[in-house]
């Protein structure tokens, strides 16, 4: 049996382990971090900790087996982690030190470094963003739908025109799944597709 939740602080290792577990396009990244937490800090950590919004976690017998997290307000989002989520991480993860400078775990505390800015140009439309990762066991259950449906309800009544997400261009499934929710690609990057969605 899998429950939807309002995700707690109380979520936020199940939310990391998720996170890794699904951080490969869709699979298992495990083996290529020697910090399992580097993915969680930045792709999940800061929206469990802000608590604000949309905060939701699929939950069954063997704990957290998905989540989708999101911001209404990318710009503010952004703000906050720069003042709040990452200063504390940076002191931990100095650039340059314990990792090679082309591993997976260096290009990840780069980006706590200097973290990815969402293109201007969307935040006008398309203000609020997503992430969501749903474990094996619990996928072909229409939960992820169920996860995002839930989502633009609660942006609806909370008067936000619009919303995005990058996905990985390899992950030829995810992409055909948001448009099949109604996302239409909105910019295309080397390795990243954004799509988005008009609510109003």
């Amino acid at each position: 049996m899998v429950r939807i939740e309002r995700a707690t602080i109380h979520d936020m290792a199940g939310v990391y382990r998720v996170c890794l577990l699904q951080g490969e396009v869709g699979a298992d990244a495990s083996a290529l971090y020697r910090d399992p937490d580097l993915l969680g800090h930045i792709y999940a950590g800061p929206y469990v900790a802000r608590g604000i919004g949309t905060q939701l976690v699929l939950v069954d017998e063997a704990g957290v087996a998905g989540y989708l997290l999101s911001a209404d307000d990318t710009l503010d989002f952004e703000a906050w982690a720069e003042t709040t989520w990452y200063p504390p991480l940076r002191a931990r993860y100095p650039l340059g030190e314990g990792s090679p400078d082309d591993s997976k775990d260096a290009e990840l505390i780069r980006l706590i470094h200097e973290p990815e800015r969402t293109p201007r140009e969307l935040l006008g439309p398309y203000p609020a963003h997503l992430h969501i990762d749903l474990m094996p066991r619990t996928r072909g259950l229409g939960l992820g739908r169920t996860l995002i449906d839930q989502l633009l309800a609660e942006l609806r009544e909370r008067g936000v025109p619009g919303v995005h997400l990058g996905v990985d261009v390899a992950n030829t499934n995810a992409i055909g799944f948001y448009r099949h929710l109604g996302f239409e690609p909105v910019v295309d990057e080397p390795d990243t597709l954004i799509l988005a969605q008009r609510l109003d």
